[in-house]
């Protein structure tokens, strides 16, 4: 079966989004061509990208106009946008997904290759109080953004994660990767 991946770049703080919507500047602390390299790779593992309905949109705005390799693949990767109120999915190869918590365990059972969830707060509160990820995949950017939006709230449930690897990169920051305890253990 396919993981459930969180790929997120964060603050220290935890921030993985700054004051406003789309102030992702901080992301310029810690790209780097060991970050690129990885992002790549991943990408080679993907089969299908998860979105929340803004950052779908957010996504969808930038990618379907830009151009080169990345756009190219961005364009033609599988991706699925969770909204219970999004009319139509404009961008190529987007199915709307209703409700994320019933469905998304029956895509991972298809496909041979990964789904990650790339930003998407709210939907990544709603499948982490599900207990639906596989992996955590943080990249830990040097920088306290103070006042920003935060990917773990408190209304979250206690959950126990297993270091997976770490990666320190040169820029100062660090790629984290976490899988929750309970899948280490065989539970669902």
């Amino acid at each position: 079966m396919r993981k459930l991946i969180m790929w997120n770049v964060i603050s220290l703080d935890g921030c993985f989004e700054g004051e406003k919507a789309w102030d992702l500047a901080f992301h310029d602390r810690v790209w780097c061509k060991e970050l690129e390299d990885f992002s790549n790779e991943q990408f080679k593992s993907a089969d299908m990208l998860v979105f929340g309905e803004k950052t779908y949109r957010g996504m969808a705005d930038y990618w379907s106009k830009a151009e080169g390799e990345t756009a190219d693949y961005m364009n033609k990767l599988q991706k699925a946008v969770c909204s219970s109120t999004l009319k139509a999915a404009d961008w190529n190869n987007t199915i709307i997904v209703r409700d994320a918590v019933a469905e998304l365990p029956r895509l991972k059972q298809g496909g041979d290759g990964n789904l990650f969830v790339f930003g998407s707060g709210i939907l990544s509160a709603s499948l982490m109080k599900a207990n639906l990820f596989d992996d955590y995949r943080l990249c830990i950017a040097p920088v306290f953004l103070v006042k920003g939006r935060c990917l773990f709230n408190k209304d979250l449930p206690y959950q126990k994660l297993v270091l997976i690897k770490t990666q320190p990169l040169q820029t100062g920051g660090v790629i984290l990767m976490y899988a929750p305890a309970s899948k280490q253990d065989g539970e669902p």
